[in-house]
């Protein structure tokens, strides 16, 4: 084996197929890290949802080949093995070191628990594994973790700050101990412990077998060049996108503790090969948990960005050299320690979508209306009276996405920052937990995101408690007061938000935030997510495209007249004259109105 490495070190540089044959190594070894810690890990959060990534770094912490199940984790995970460098330094690791970290240099909230493991060939530091999984629970003031009431990241659970979970391919006892002492649900989380410390061992050896197999000089080499594809292939892309500036402005609902809304804002300049993002003129950090430490709001960024270029590119280090970003310290996208980050994803999304938004009229072909946004996420719990043990089901929702012209949108998809997360499967729900489900629905029929294109529809879902006691829920959803937005004319999406569902009387409750709310037996929480915004005016509306979302069951014959100037008759006919009236009649409205808006402008 070695003298097959000497031969590949002497050469200067790497051919192209062979470099893609190691770069694909090296992607493959992080897939099959996600896949071991998916298949092995016991939070459903981790292998039914997939709320977690993996990767492998160079060194310097670039990150070299990642396999997401949450695009919110896209930078993450060079955070991690930065700091943990910065902590240690390169001489403060040896082969069979795990380090545990979940705090702010993280850069989510502390349910999501990262690993960070050094990579070494021939005693020389190569590279290291790093994933990053929600643990069920980690402890602080109500179960689950997070909440959306905490006013300091103190309350939401134990911190890890870069501690050696192993040292020279030994369990640190103590550590491994206070970790199971502080949470809910032990067996759980030391399932999910060794699942991912498996992942992290599943990746070295696959690296150290590419770097045995082609010699260190060659990887590396090829990696770098990797990186310089990356950066050159996105530069060209950008290249294509109109130069300018371009603003936008939102408004996060509240912060969970006031009512207040808060406001944030970024400027957008494409200059030939670089995209730069200044979201200065954000609000401070909020007293509740919506803040985002920066690592999660560039980690969403870097979604929105590989969005607007190049969606189906595999992406490494080099491919983010293009993207400069400003976040000003101590804002509610770049939060300080130890401002509560619970919901942090709210903050992280809004990073996202504020380009998205202000670059969207202009880039009509690559990016759509605005979408239901939030992970809407949910935990419920209680105690399985069934099974005399308690039990804690965390989930996102999915939602209503955003027309684009020429097309509508998708109906319940997980937001922009999970991507490839998924539902639990409702038999799988019903089986495992003490819940049943009497809908699981689009919600329909569809009260807004009307448009010459549709915006997708939500959902609508129930979970009934079902021989469970000491029930409760907690819940966040954003996007409630200020709907996902419309384009060109288009309809804003109505808004996420929850109710539940009283069984002894029948009575409603609404809300957007929710935190160990009690749930009696029989008692439904009905969980409700936005349409997305459309696109374009509904009276342009082809009339038998309206006349086919009708029989579909997306909208009625009222909302088919009312939003979109079609009428339908009993029969479930088109009615071609009365269509005509209606929208001739909404012409000359719309040409006496002195502001000229027309039906549905919600800009």
């Amino acid at each position: 084996m070695q003298s097959e490495t000497d031969t590949q070190e002497q050469t200067d540089s790497v051919d192209p197929f062979t470099r893609e044959v190691i770069t694909n190594a090296l992607q493959s070894a992080a897939e099959e890290m996600f896949l071991n810690l998916g298949r092995t890990a016991k939070s459903s959060v981790i292998y039914e949802t997939l709320d977690y990534a993996c990767g492998i770094t160079d060194p310097d912490a670039n990150v070299v080949a990642q396999a997401n199940g949450v695009p919110g984790f896209l930078g993450t995970l060079k955070f991690c093995v930065a700091d943990s460098v910065e902590k240690f330094g390169r001489d403060g690791f040896e082969p069979g070191d795990v380090v545990l970290l979940n705090d702010y240099h993280g850069g989510t909230h502390l349910n999501d628990v990262a690993m960070v493991a050094p990579i070494f060939v021939h005693d020389e530091l190569i590279g290291f594994a790093a994933s990053k999984a929600h643990w069920t629970d980690v402890g602080g003031k109500d179960p689950g973790s997070w909440t959306t009431d905490a006013t300091s990241v103190f309350q939401e659970g134990v911190q890890y700050p870069m501690v050696k979970l192993y040292e020279n391919g030994e369990c640190n006892d103590a550590v491994y101990d206070i970790v199971v002492a502080n949470t809910r649900m032990p067996d759980i989380t030391r399932g999910d412990m060794q699942a991912q410390k498996s992942s992290m061992d599943v990746g070295a050896k696959r690296v150290v077998d590419v770097f045995n197999r082609y010699g260190t000089d060659a990887v590396q080499q090829a990696i770098e060049d990797e990186f310089d594809a990356g950066e050159q292939l996105v530069r060209e892309e950008i290249r294509t996108l109109p130069n300018g500036t371009y603003t936008a402005e939102d408004y996060l609902d509240d912060d969970g503790i006031s009512d207040d809304p808060v406001h944030v804002e970024v400027e957008v300049t494409i200059r030939d090969e670089t995209i730069e993002l200044d979201y200065t003129g954000t609000d401070p950090e909020t007293e509740g948990p919506i803040n985002s430490p920066y690592a999660a709001s560039v980690s969403d960024i870097r979604a929105f960005f590989q969005a607007v270029t190049l969606p189906q590119a595999e992406t490494n280090e080099g491919f983010f050299r293009p993207l400069e970003i400003t976040i000003p310290e101590g804002t509610v996208l770049n939060a300080t320690k130890p401002a509560a980050i619970g919901t942090d994803w709210e903050g992280s999304a809004m990073a996202a979508d504020l380009p998205w938004k202000a670059l969207a009229p202009h880039l009509p072909d690559r990016l759509s209306a605005g979408h239901f946004l939030s992970v809407c996420a949910t935990i419920v719990g209680g105690h399985d009276d069934r099974r005399d043990e308690d039990f804690l089901v965390v989930e996102p929702q999915p939602g209503g996405w955003g027309a684009s012209p020429g097309k509508d949108a998708a109906d319940v998809l997980v937001c922009s920052g999970d991507g490839d997360t998924l539902e639990m499967p409702v038999e799988v729900m019903e089986t495992r937990f003490p819940l049943l489900f009497d809908t699981f629905a689009l919600d329909t029929p569809q009260e807004a995101g009307h448009g010459e294109f549709r915006g997708g529809t939500g959902l609508v879902q129930d979970y009934r408690m079902y021989n469970a006691s000491d029930g409760f829920i907690t819940a966040g959803f954003g996007r409630s007061k200020f709907p996902p937005w419309g384009i060109e004319g288009g309809q804003d999406g109505d808004g996420n938000h929850i109710e539940i569902i009283r069984d002894d009387d029948g009575s409603i409750e609404q809300y957007s935030n929710l935190t160990n709310h009690e749930l009696d037996e029989g008692d439904v929480a009905r969980l409700v997510t936005s349409a997305g915004g459309g696109w374009g005016d509904p009276y342009d509306r082809d009339p038998d495209r309206v006349l086919e979302d009708y029989r579909d069951g997306y909208i009625t014959r009222e909302i088919a007249r009312e939003q979109y100037g079609v009428a339908i008759m009993q029969s479930g006919e088109l009615d071609v004259t009365k269509t005509e009236t209606l929208r001739d009649c909404q012409l000359d409205t719309a040409g006496a109105t002195s502001n000229g808006s027309s039906r549905g402008d919600s800009q």
